[in-house]
C-alpha cells in the first residue's frame, strides 16, 4: 500500500467517525424525545487497488421495527377508543350515581312512593300531601338533571369531533408537505431522517384519532388509507370537514339522509373533486373519532331513552284510564260499540278477536294519529310483541277511522262502521270465521278532577303525556327532560285526595291507586333502552326498570375501564418493545462512543505516521 493510499483510507475514516459521532450526538440529545428512532451510520468499505481501501457512508439508517410500528400503531387507535370510552361512561355513571345511595332516581323513586304510602294513611293531613308534592317534584328534577347532564355529554362529544378533524387535517396536511420533501430530495440523508421521524409523529396522532393502514412506496412517500379503503393521504392530502349543529339537545339525532339529520358528520372532501360522508360509510372503527360517534350517537341516546322509557310509563300509569267496549250487534255479527269521545293523539285502542278457521287468537292496537306524515307507525310502536300495530290518521273524523281500519283488517272478516264518537266492532256474522272477543281504549285524562281515581299528575311541558307520534318525532324523545308537575295539584293538593265534589277528605281511593301503579303496575319498555329485544322486551314495575338500567350502566362502565386498563397495559408492552429496538439507550451510546473514539484515535495515528513517514522522505531527497 502507498502513502497515499493509507493517508486516503485514514481519511475516509475520520470522515466516516466524524458522522457517526454527530449520530451519536444527536441520539443521546433526543433519548427523551418522543416519537425519536435511533440511528446509526450505514458505511460501506470500497476497494482501491491491489492493497488500498477505504469506507464510504452510504446513508443514515433509523433503527425501526417496521412490523412493531404497525402493531403499536393499531393499539393506538384501540387504546384511544377504550379511553374516551371508559372516561365518558364514568362520567354517565356520575350521573346515575351509584345503586341504593342518596340523590340517585332510585332514591327520588322510593321517596316518592313512600309518601304516596304515608298519604294512604293519613289522606286528609295537609302535610301528607304536601310531602306528596314535594316527593313528586324531587323526582322531576332529577329527571331533568339527568337528561341535562346526558345531553351535555353528547354535546363534549360533538365538541371532541370538531377538535379531532382540526387535529386530522394538520396531520394529513403535515403528512403531505413531507412526502413532497422527499420527493423532491435534495437533503442530507440525516435530514431525511429527520423528516421521516417528522412523518411518523404525524401518523401516529392520525393513528389515536382513526384506525389507518400505511402504505410505503418506492419514493419513500406514505400513502394513508382507512381501513375501510378510504385515501386520506398520497402526494396530497385530503380535507376532513365537520359540520357542527350547535346545542345538543335529546331530540338531535344523527341520521344518514341529511335532511333528516341535526348533528355533525363529517365529510372527506378528496383533492381532485369529489367527496364522502365518513359517518354514512361507516368508515371509523376504531380510534377517538369512532369512539366519540359511538357514544354520541349510540350509547348516550340509549341512556337518554332509559330515561324517557321510564318518564313516559311513570306519567301514562297514573293518567290513563282503559274504557271497554259494549256488547253490539247486527243481524248475525256481533262485537262491541267503543266509546272514543275521550281518545287522544297516541291513545290506542286494543282489539282482540279469533280467527275461527285456525282458532288462533290475534290482538291488534289501533294507535290514534294526527299527523298522516308519521305513518305507517313501527310495528313495536306499542312495546308490546304479541300485537300487531296499525296507526290511524284521526284528522279526517271517525268515518275516515272506519273506512282506513276496513281497508287495514279486512281481510281479517271484521267489519269497522262509525256513528259519533262510537266506533262499532263486528265480526263476520253467518259465515262464522271470526269472533270479536273484546274491544277497548286506554285514553289518557285531562282533568284532576272527575269521578275516576286516575290523574295527570304529571305532564309534558305542561302538556298532556299521551305517547302522541308528531311530525318532529315521537313525544317520548326527550320526554325525561320536559316532564313536570302538573300544576292543578301545584296549586290544589287536595286534588291528590278529592277527585269529585263528593270524595269525602279522608277518602284513600285516589293514594291507594297511585300507590299501587307506582309499586304493583307492570309495564313493557322499549328495547332502545338497551334492556330486552324486540321479540322479548323487558317488562316490570317501574322501579325494577330503574334498577335494570341502572345496574346495566355501572356494568357497561365497569367493562370499558377494565378494557381501557387491558388495553394500557398492551400499550406499555408494544412501547417497551418499541422504545428497545428503536429508541435510544445511553449506555449503549456511550459504548459506541468509546468504540468511535478509539477508531478516530487509529485514524489519527496513521495521519501523523504518514506525515512522519513523508517527512522522513523529504529529507532523504
Amino acid at each position: 500500500m502507498s502513502l497515499s493510499q493509507a493517508l486516503a483510507s485514514a481519511m475516509s475514516g475520520l470522515r466516516a467517525n466524524q458522522i457517526a459521532l454527530g449520530l451519536v450526538s444527536s441520539n443521546v440529545a433526543n433519548a427523551e424525545t418522543p416519537g425519536y428512532i435511533k440511528k446509526t451510520s450505514n458505511q460501506v468499505a470500497i476497494s482501491s487497488g491491489e492493497f488500498g481501501a477505504s469506507v464510504r457512508v452510504a446513508g443514515i439508517n433509523r433503527e425501526l421495527d417496521l412490523y412493531l410500528q404497525r402493531q403499536l400503531r393499531t393499539e393506538m387507535a384501540g387504546a384511544a377508543y377504550a379511553n374516551v370510552r371508559s372516561d365518558f361512561l364514568a362520567q354517565l355513571q356520575s350521573i346515575y350515581g351509584t345503586p341504593g345511595s342518596a340523590g340517585t332516581l332510585e332514591s327520588a323513586f322510593n321517596s316518592l312512593t313512600t309518601a304516596v304510602q304515608a298519604l294512604s294513611t293519613s289522606s286528609d293531613s295537609q302535610s301528607a300531601r304536601i310531602a306528596v308534592i314535594n316527593a313528586a317534584q324531587s323526582l322531576v328534577q332529577q329527571l331533568n338533571s339527568m337528561t341535562r347532564g346526558i345531553q351535555t355529554l353528547r354535546g363534549n362529544a360533538e365538541a371532541g369531533l370538531s377538535g379531532a378533524v382540526n387535529t386530522a387535517n394538520n396531520a394529513m396536511q403535515q403528512i403531505a408537505n413531507i412526502n413532497v420533501q422527499l420527493l423532491r430530495g435534495g437533503q442530507t440523508d440525516g435530514a431525511a431522517a429527520e423528516l421521516l421521524d417528522q412523518r411518523d409523529r404525524y401518523i401516529d396522532q392520525l393513528s389515536e384519532l382513526m384506525d389507518v393502514r400505511v402504505i410505503t412506496n418506492d419514493n419513500g412517500q406514505v400513502n394513508i388509507f382507512t381501513n375501510s379503503g378510504v385515501q386520506l393521504v398520497g402526494a396530497e392530502a385530503s380535507q376532513l370537514s365537520f359540520n357542527a349543529q350547535g346545542t345538543v339537545t335529546a331530540n338531535t339525532l344523527w341520521s344518514a339522509d341529511p335532511a333528516q339529520s341535526n348533528l355533525g358528520s363529517i365529510t372527506v372532501n378528496f383533492p381532485h373533486g369529489g367527496s364522502m360522508d365518513l359517518f354514512a360509510a361507516n368508515t371509523f372503527r376504531s380510534g377517538k373519532i369512532a369512539a366519540l360517534v359511538e357514544l354520541r350517537d349510540q350509547t348516550l341516546v340509549e341512556a337518554q331513552a332509559q330515561l324517557d322509557q321510564f318518564a313516559a310509563a311513570l306519567a301514562s300509569a297514573l293518567s290513563d284510564k282503559t274504557v271497554a267496549g259494549t256488547a253490539a250487534s247486527s243481524g248475525a255479527q256481533t262485537g262491541f260499540d267503543l266509546d272514543l269521545s275521550g281518545l287522544q293523539n297516541g291513545n290506542v285502542v286494543s282489539l282482540t278477536y279469533t280467527n275461527t278457521v285456525t282458532g288462533a287468537q290475534h290482538k291488534v292496537s289501533i294507535v290514534r294519529v294526527d299527523d298522516a306524515s308519521v305513518l305507517p307507525l313501527p310495528n313495536t310502536a306499542t312495546n308490546d310483541p304479541n300485537d300487531q300495530v296499525i296507526g290511524i290518521d284521526f284528522s279526517g273524523g271517525m268515518a275516515s277511522v272506519a273506512s282506513q281500519l276496513n281497508a287495514a283488517l279486512g281481510g281479517a272478516n271484521i267489519s269497522f262502521s262509525a256513528s259519533g264518537s262510537t266506533l262499532t266492532v263486528l265480526d263476520d256474522g253467518a259465515a262464522g270465521r271470526s269472533d270479536i272477543n273484546a274491544v277497548s281504549a286506554r285514553i289518557t285524562l285531562s282533568s284532576v278532577s272527575g269521578t275516576d281515581a286516575q290523574l295527570p299528575l304529571f305532564k309534558d311541558a305542561g302538556n298532556l303525556y299521551t305517547g302522541a307520534y308528531l311530525g318532529t318525532g315521537a313525544q317520548v324523545q326527550g320526554f325525561a327532560g320536559r316532564i313536570a308537575l302538573n300544576t292543578a295539584i301545584l296549586n290544589d293538593p287536595s286534588k291528590l285526595v278529592q277527585f269529585s265534589s263528593g270524595t269525602a277528605a279522608g277518602d284513600t281511593t285516589r293514594p291507594d291507586f297511585i300507590y299501587a301503579q307506582l309499586t304493583a303496575g307492570s309495564y313493557f319498555y322499549s328495547p332502545e333502552a338497551g334492556l330486552g329485544t324486540t321479540t322479548s322486551p323487558f317488562k316490570g314495575t317501574l322501579l325494577s326498570f330503574a334498577q335494570q338500567f341502572v345496574s346495566a350502566q355501572g356494568e357497561k362502565a365497569s367493562a370499558a375501564k377494565m378494557l381501557a386498563e387491558g388495553q394500557q397495559v398492551v400499550m406499555s408492552t408494544l412501547q417497551q418493545k418499541f422504545a428497545e429496538n428503536s429508541g435510544v439507550n445511553i449506555d449503549d451510546e456511550m459504548a459506541h462512543l468509546l468504540a468511535l473514539q478509539n477508531a478516530y484515535a487509529a485514524n489519527a495515528r496513521v495521519m501523523s505516521v504518514v506525515k512522519e513517514m513523508y517527512q522522513a522522505l523529504m529529507q532523504v531527497m
